[in-house]
């Protein structure tokens, strides 16, 4: 493997694959695209495929012995490998496949740098693991978290591993929730990021193992980074055991909602 890496490099690698998926997301946006259907309501477009396919020919080109897991094409190279990346070519398909430009491109090397494009916001948001900041038209600036907002973005997409312990919606019949915070869904990932960014005073959702998942890989990434308090739904932090994910702007926020979440579960 290549241990000569730098974790700005491999930055830059990340924010080069990401940038490049969603390039081919934006390009394809508005067509008449063919679906792969996965089961359970689940489908992928042509331009998951594409774009999987681009952000995977920087990290060839770039890191050619690196192993990557991808949403569309699965395991490439050994899963046993020192460095892989994680690829999510466009999270929020159905909002994309019904002319919803919200939408994301998540691009991770696990336990290490990260980068996550919004092809319809012109940003990309990025980490090398120990620092965050998103680039606009060329422009980096550091990632400021805020919870000033008040929005908190409730992913409602099925399954439910902890029900009926917790269902993310019961948040929202939550009377402290309603008075102190306005609900959001954006069905996508880009709402971490958007944690990270200050755009969003939190993200909660269920789920098993979600730092190491393709989907939320990268996003969790970038608000460790940021410096956003980062937690599973029992509060402890998030690690591949884990169940469920609540990122908060500040300690604040997040120990607020852990309140509600614990008279739930």
């Amino acid at each position: 493997m290549i241990d000569s890496c730098s974790a700005a490099d491999d930055a830059g690698v990340a924010t080069a694959a990401a940038g490049a998926g969603a390039d081919v997301v934006r390009s394809m946006y508005g067509r008449e695209l063919s679906r792969i259907d996965k089961g359970a309501g689940d489908f992928a477009t042509a331009a998951d495929v594409a774009a999987e396919e681009a952000i995977l020919a920087v990290i060839r080109a770039a890191r050619p012995e690196d192993a990557v897991l991808g949403e569309e094409g699965g395991q490439r190279g050994s899963a046993a490998a020192a460095r892989q990346w994680l690829v999510d070519p466009l999270c929020g398909t159905l909002n994309y496949a019904v002319g919803t430009m919200v939408v994301a491109v998540n691009v991770a090397l696990r336990n290490g740098a990260a980068a996550v494009a919004d092809p319809f916001g012109g940003e990309v948001f990025a980490t090398d693991g120990a620092t965050a900041w998103v680039r606009r038209e060329g422009v980096d600036a550091p990632l400021a978290p805020t919870p000033t907002s008040r929005l908190v973005d409730v992913n409602l997409d099925s399954p439910f591993p902890s029900a009926p312990g917790f269902r993310a919606v019961d948040l929202l019949a939550h009377p402290g929730f309603v008075e102190r915070f306005r609900p959001r869904v954006v069905s996508t990932t880009l709402a971490l990021a958007w944690v990270a960014a200050g755009k969003r005073a939190a993200y909660v959702t269920d789920g098993d193992a979600l730092c190491g998942s393709v989907h939320f890989a990268a996003g969790i990434a970038l608000c460790r980074a940021a410096g956003c308090v980062v937690t599973g739904i029992d509060g402890a932090p998030i690690a591949e055991t884990s169940r469920g994910l609540v990122a908060a702007a500040d300690a604040e926020t997040h120990e607020l909602l852990m309140s509600m979440i614990r008279n739930r579960i």
